[in-house]
């Protein structure tokens, strides 16, 4: 049994939930996990002393939103939508086409590049979903390799209606035979409520179906509209319910409801539904963002994520939407710093494993090269990842 000691820390932000933010901080690794936290002057004697420099240290990035298993490129699209043209779902059916011409190899090749960049970046937990392949085989192929590469995998088949094919005949697809072949993959379900995706009756269907086959659920909701997405998220109990850009007051009520037996104080009790918001793409379609202000306000827990896709927000970059979120949707740096960690942590239900610098919790931490938190939106636009450190061993960067 090793232990490793970081010690030097200027300030560790523990994304706990009182906000800790201990100064001249030392963090103790045994077994893969946080063993001890505190003062660098307090800290006990440890088998390898790693010197931080006097860098900030935070818990890596948990990305609970993610679309990183295609091929293909549409920078015009992106080109086209700068010059003014609407965003619609089916710029959804080019990177169909080239994720499906893609050999195994390839594909598996670009999910880990992209993975690995996120790594670099201060992401230590990750989930991605299917989506590109709207095809029995193909969303199965995508789901196997996924799962190779990333932490957790969302079957996200109701993405978009195929062309040519019949909608109602394309959801019972979904729910029958590509569901069965993906589960033994996947640990949730996702699907795309919205205009030109799917309507309210045929979400409630492939909700149901998942739920029935023992995969947790989530909603992209209320993206580029007003729209049944949120409410049928809390309704069905759903971990989160995605970009929530436009939601009334009987949706957010409907969130905060949902959060009524957890204890934010001691982060207890029943966990309710994650409003998940991703600024970034919010950034690349000029959409309204996100209402996170409102929502933690309300009682909301919120996360932020990525969205890496390659129509509308392609970066994986946590510290880009976390410097958006402050600079952008009113967040203070801690608010949005626990979004990031420990709301996607609670979105993807491994918040005991993850998320916080807390004794017991897998040693996943990266070190700024910056001295404070704060430089995170203080210098934005600036590469200020340094160390990242997953399960305790150095996974990225140089000491």
């Amino acid at each position: 049994m090793t232990t490793t000691l970081i010690t030097n820390i200027s300030e560790a932000f523990t994304s706990d939930s009182n906000h800790t933010l201990i100064r001249d901080a030392a963090i103790l690794i045994r077994d893969e996990k946080i063993a001890w936290i505190g003062k660098s002057a307090d800290a006990p004697a440890a088998d390898t002393v790693i010197e931080a420099g006097y860098r900030a240290a935070l818990p890596g990035w948990v990305d609970s939103h993610s679309h990183m298993v295609f091929a293909g490129d549409r920078s015009r699209e992106f080109v086209a939508r700068m010059a003014g043209q609407d965003y619609e779902a089916g710029g959804i059916a080019v990177t169909t086409a080239a994720t499906r011409a893609a050999s195994d190899y390839d594909l598996t090749r670009l999910v880990m590049g992209r993975a690995a960049e996120a790594l670099a970046g201060g992401t230590t937990y990750l989930e991605t979903k299917t989506g590109y392949g709207l095809s029995v085989e193909e969303e199965a192929r995508h789901a196997r390799i996924a799962s190779t590469v990333v932490d957790q995998v969302t079957f996200l088949g109701a993405h978009l209606v195929p062309a040519g094919l019949d909608a109602q005949e394309y959801t019972d697809l979904v729910c029958g035979e590509m569901l069965q072949r993906v589960a033994p993959y996947v640990q949730y379900a996702d699907v795309f409520c919205e205009r030109g995706a799917f309507n309210e009756a045929q979400t409630r269907q492939v909700l149901s179906a998942a739920r029935d086959a023992g995969l947790g659920l989530r909603v992209h909701g209320n993206q580029l509209g007003p729209g049944p997405g949120t409410q049928l998220a809390v309704e069905f109990g759903a971990a989160s319910v995605d970009h929530v850009n436009f939601l009334d007051e009987a949706d957010i009520l409907a969130l905060a409801g949902s959060w009524t037996a957890w204890d934010p104080a001691t982060r207890s009790g029943a966990v309710g539904t994650v409003a998940t918001c991703l600024p970034a793409c919010d950034l690349s379609t000029r959409m309204p963002f996100a209402p996170g202000r409102e929502l933690l306000d309300a009682g909301v827990q919120i996360a932020l994520a990525s969205n890496c896709n390659p129509g509308t927000s392609y970066t994986s970059s946590m510290a880009f939407c976390v410097t958006t979120a402050v600079l952008q949707m009113h967040l203070s740096i801690e608010e949005a710093i626990v979004a990031a960690t420990y709301g996607g942590a609670l979105a993807l239900g491994v918040q005991d494993q993850v998320g916080t610098l807390e004794v017991g919790k897998r040693a996943d931490i990266q070190l700024l090269n910056a001295p404070s938190v704060a430089h995170l939106a203080y210098r934005p636009g600036m590469n200020l990842s340094g160390p990242v450190f997953r399960a305790g061993k150095l996974v990225a960067g140089k000491i």
